[in-house]
């Protein structure tokens, strides 16, 4: 459970698994001063870690040699009908076509995605 503390100063926000602590700020146009994520920067986080991490145990569990890799994603909320997570994935290391094709099939895996695919819905736990 994660669990969100209000600090001092205006919009300052710390969140806490209880072992990680990381801050959260509204942007300077509304009135924050851009001191920690946005919180809709926190779901692309989520994201881009989340295919981070399921590449590289794809790799590990094929002895695929994936060097490194790094993730960029963005919600585009352009649509007020349809918000679209875009991402991209960069591979670093000698690897076939295959190797890649195999390692890129293994994104449907991601949890995260999974989650931010389906049907979502909100319950007060109060």
């Amino acid at each position: 459970m994660i669990t969100s503390t209000s600090l001092s100063e205006k919009y300052l926000t710390s969140i806490s698994d209880g072992k990680h602590e990381a801050l959260t700020d509204a942007p300077e146009a509304m009135g924050g001063k851009s001191a920690g994520f946005k919180p809709v920067e926190l779901l692309e986080a989520a994201l881009s870690s989340c295919i981070n991490i399921v590449l590289r145990v794809a790799a590990d569990a094929r002895a695929i040699p994936l060097a490194g890799i790094t993730v960029h994603v963005k919600l585009n909320q352009d649509n007020k009908e349809e918000s679209v997570f875009e991402y991209s994935i960069d591979m670093q290391g000698e690897l076939t076509d295959e190797q890649r094709a195999t390692l890129l099939h293994a994104v449907a895996g991601c949890p995260v995605k999974k989650i931010l695919s389906g049907a979502v819905s909100f319950k007060n736990m109060a």
